[in-house]
């Protein structure tokens, strides 16, 4: 009870002082949207690519087609153009092609809610089906990017190497209460305070929960 009360706590504050801050771009889109299909590609189109990037390339997709059965009419062309320069954008053509065509063909064009059905997709793997749930159905999930990653991982909730890991034990030890907005909470506190090298420890509203051993408290 104490260790959770720990939880609350910490996130209590990060909820509150984060409001400062510009949501990463899935959460933007999610409360724009508030539909899966856009979550999903707009989760595909963020991999190894910057917010403002992701944020411009689905505007510009999601102006061409909204919906499975409009994107699946675009040539791989047509959406290569729009996405651009999004990471790997030829590579996200294909596959955002492909997730379309898999969609109106096995799921009557409407998104799983489960990540059993979320998996099968080519180029879905944990983090993006836990974004869809969350932020497309508002259902409990832990989405685990990098932020959500390392962060724990300073404070010492954790002891983990990779996301997968993270995910699993943090479904053990965070209350489901937690779930649905830890993910928002903690890349947009990895964007701009708990940065992968040189974090604004100086700025941190909870310092003094954290035990990572390498704090820059001078900024």
């Amino acid at each position: 009870m104490k260790q959770t009360k720990g939880f609350d706590k910490v996130i209590s504050i990060l909820k509150k002082d984060m409001k400062k801050y510009t949501n990463p771009s899935v959460t933007q889109i999610s409360n724009t949207s508030k539909d899966p299909f856009k979550v999903m590609i707009s989760c595909i189109l963020s991999l190894r690519t910057r917010d403002q990037t992701t944020l411009a390339a689905s505007e510009r997709l999601f102006k061409l087609a909204g919906t499975p059965e409009e994107t699946a009419k675009l040539t791989t062309k047509q959406i290569e153009k729009a996405i651009y320069p999004v990471g790997f954008y030829k590579t996200k053509a294909v596959r955002i092609k492909n997730m379309c065509k898999v969609l109106i063909e096995k799921y009557s064009s409407r998104v799983p809610d489960s990540m059993e059905e979320l998996l099968k997709f080519k180029g879905v793997g944990r983090k993006t089906a836990n974004i869809v749930i969350v932020y497309g159905f508002h259902k409990e999930g832990l989405p685990i990017d990098v932020h959500c990653n390392r962060i724990p991982n300073r404070l010492g909730w954790v002891k983990t190497k990779t996301p997968e890991q993270t995910e699993e034990k943090l479904r053990k030890l965070l209350p489901k209460k937690l779930w649905l907005d830890f993910n928002n909470i903690f890349v947009t506190f990895g964007q701009n305070i708990c940065l992968p090298v040189g974090p604004k420890c100086f700025k941190c509203p909870i310092e003094k929960y954290c035990k990572y051993e390498r704090k820059n408290l001078r900024g």
